[in-house]
């Protein structure tokens, strides 16, 4: 498998495996730098020296992030092989993003996670913990939860019968840039507010059109309330009598449909627990979105601390077979702004 940074390198060349190519894209075989061709034709703005100029516009740095989720699938799966160890380190070392922080946006498993009030909650179990009769520290633990709380996604299954499951998702879609729309001030005031039309036509603009391929993140500002359940779900009461209960924001059904129709995003996500608000008795933005198989995240964390535009979101879920949906480990990435 070649190193990341050997594929980085051949990326950052201004003909990528062409006449004029550094020595590492002779580590590529023919037919790998036809596969990576396709996907470097915008990558002309990046400078031989891995760093980008500060005067690139958004635009153009969505569309170097993009190639770059490329080709960190292409990379991270071994989709390209054939270089020897010693070779893959005779690269030199450099980052592969721009100088920046990555953010984790999940909130960890533990007995009083939230969970919706009629799933099965999160448990662990111990199984070892301590030193062994041969003198060696040892551990393992064995845990059970429903699919649907915490920080999680639901495949597009969970509300559209024949679509794909949480393992068919391809990894593609759970990885690339984002846009952050925030609407915090306005949930504040209403507890069953929900994302419209005029949000996300507000949030372009300002910022321009959503891009093709993006994951899209609404932040309510509810994380600020995941230490309480009363607070994040509108009732601390658990099982079928509670759901009528609940109160949170979430994404206008009419919303759902003007993304699916008139924008192309891969995923959307929120800091609440369900996309739909939680006086939905249809569920309706969960259907129209799900019947696009465009996945959702539930109870993301940590979203005030990325800007409008987000780099890089990678969003792994558990691989269920046949799942609706699973834990999640969400990150981004968040460039460091020149001066």
């Amino acid at each position: 498998m070649y190193s990341l940074e050997t594929v980085m390198n051949c990326c950052r060349s201004r003909i990528a495996c062409g006449k004029r190519r550094p020595y590492y894209c002779n580590l590529l075989s023919a037919q790998d730098c036809l596969a990576l061709n396709a996907y470097l034709p915008d990558m002309g703005n990046v400078c031989a020296s891995g760093e980008e100029s500060t005067e690139l516009k958004g635009d153009e740095r969505h569309k170097i992030m993009k190639r770059r989720t490329v080709i960190v699938i292409i990379a991270s799966l071994g989709l390209l092989s054939g270089c020897s160890t010693r070779t893959a380190r005779s690269a030199p070392e450099r980052s592969f993003f721009p100088p920046g922080e990555w953010v984790d946006l999940s909130h960890d498993f533990a007995a009083d996670t939230i969970y919706w009030p009629t799933a099965q909650p999160f448990k662990l179990d111990t199984v070892a913990a301590g030193e062994t009769g041969a003198g060696y520290y040892y551990s393992a633990y064995q845990f059970s939860a429903a699919e649907h709380g915490g920080t999680h996604i639901d495949a597009p299954v969970h509300f559209a019968e024949g679509h794909r499951t949480v393992d068919q998702i391809p990894l593609e879609q759970l990885i690339g840039p984002a846009i952050k729309l925030d609407i915090s001030a306005k949930a504040q005031g209403n507890r069953d507010y929900q994302v419209g039309v005029t949000d996300f036509e507000s949030w372009e603009k300002q910022n321009g059109k959503i891009p093709d391929d993006s994951i899209v993140l609404l932040r309510t500002g509810w994380s600020e309330y995941w230490n309480d359940r009363m607070k994040y779900l509108g009732t601390d009461k658990r099982g079928a009598e509670a759901v009528v209960e609940l109160h949170f924001p979430g994404l206008a059904p009419e919303a759902a449909r003007w993304l699916t129709e008139n924008r192309k995003i891969k995923a959307i996500g929120l800091d609440t627990a369900s996309i739909d608000y939680g006086q939905s008795k249809l569920f309706e933005s969960h259907r129209v979105l799900m019947g696009q198989n465009i996945p959702a995240f539930e109870n993301v964390a940590n979203l005030e601390r990325l800007p409008e535009k987000v780099a890089m979101v990678i969003a792994m879920p558990m691989k269920i077979r046949g799942g609706s949906g699973g834990p999640l480990r969400i990150i981004a990435f968040v460039e460091r702004l020149s001066h």
